[in-house]
């Protein structure tokens, strides 16, 4: 575990590859695809990559970021007040069953989190472009109506970015009994009151990371609808002439060198697998099926 949690800031330059590293006071590189971003105290939005197409990137090598003081075995959760803008702040927790709902969630409708705007189009799916989005998610901490840990995100960060990695740890949890520590991190760009995307750290407890661990940056962000951060307004964005192979496009991967299968970096398959055998890859999908790799029937990348 490192000391020092680090946040994304200041300058981007090209490179290979999509990590990020930070340790202490000193900076160092989260590199994305193709652009590397220092890293010092605090995320920047102008130094976060532009979204690509895929609904997040990895953060510090996907390396969660807790320091040892704050990787507790005790359950709790903690929520943040609202600043002057109305906005949520982080919100973290030691999950475990003892603190997973018992009931039926119930009704969220009546809060209305910083930007909120009803409003419909017809290529999001479910037509509302905004849903209210739990920062922890109602499975894992049950919390439901609370102000402090909603907050405005399209449709697609909810179930495409976020859902995601909620359930890989609902899952984890379900199936060892045990504890992860966990936080929610919503990024503004000065007092914009939507939210450019969230921060996702977890890592399980009695294990030492071994059996889950996360860290990841995902967009608030829905294809084909332009966002106006600072209110929360929006409109359907212009159609895009050109089209990309999505088989020469750059991306991460998992590679289980064992029995030359490639994964999403979020994929359940992932976890399962034994460490000599996990390898982290920067590049096109076309590269790895010429090596002979063939992709996840589970995650389908």
């Amino acid at each position: 575990m490192k000391n020092i949690r680090r946040k994304i800031a200041a300058s981007l330059a090209i490179v290979l590859v999509l990590l990020v590293t930070s340790c202490g006071s000193e900076s160092k590189n989260i590199q994305s695809q193709s652009q590397q971003i220092e890293v010092t105290e605090h995320i920047e939005v102008s130094s976060v990559p532009e979204y690509s197409g895929e609904p997040y990137i990895t953060v510090e090598n996907n390396e969660p970021d807790f320091t040892d003081a704050e990787f507790e075995e005790d359950v709790f959760e903690s929520y943040s007040e609202l600043d002057a803008q109305g906005r949520c702040g982080v919100a973290e927790a030691v999950v475990g069953k003892e603190l997973m709902p018992k009931e039926e969630r119930g009704k969220i409708g009546q809060v209305k989190p910083s930007g909120w705007h009803t409003v419909k189009y017809d290529n999001v799916e479910g037509k509302y472009l905004y849903n209210r989005c739990h920062l922890i998610g109602y499975q894992l901490t049950a919390e439901n109506a609370n102000e402090k840990n909603l907050i405005t995100g399209t449709r697609y960060m909810n179930v495409e970015g976020m859902l995601p990695f909620e359930n890989m740890v609902a899952d984890y949890i379900d199936e060892t009994n045990q504890h992860v520590r966990y936080r929610v991190t919503p990024i503004y760009e000065g007092d914009n009151l939507v939210a450019s995307g969230v921060e996702m750290e977890a890592e399980s407890v009695e294990d030492k990371g071994d059996g889950l661990s996360f860290h990841v940056y995902v967009y608030n962000v829905q294809p084909g609808i332009e966002i106006d951060y600072e209110t929360g307004e929006s409109a359907e964005a212009e159609a895009e002439t050109s089209v990309k192979n999505p088989d020469n496009q750059e991306e991460t991967y998992i590679l289980n060198t064992n029995n030359k299968k490639f994964h999403k970096p979020h994929c359940s398959s992932v976890r399962d697998m034994k460490k000599k055998n996990k390898k982290s890859y920067q590049g096109s999908r076309e590269e790895l099926l010429k090596k002979g790799y063939e992709p996840c029937g589970r995650c389908k990348p």
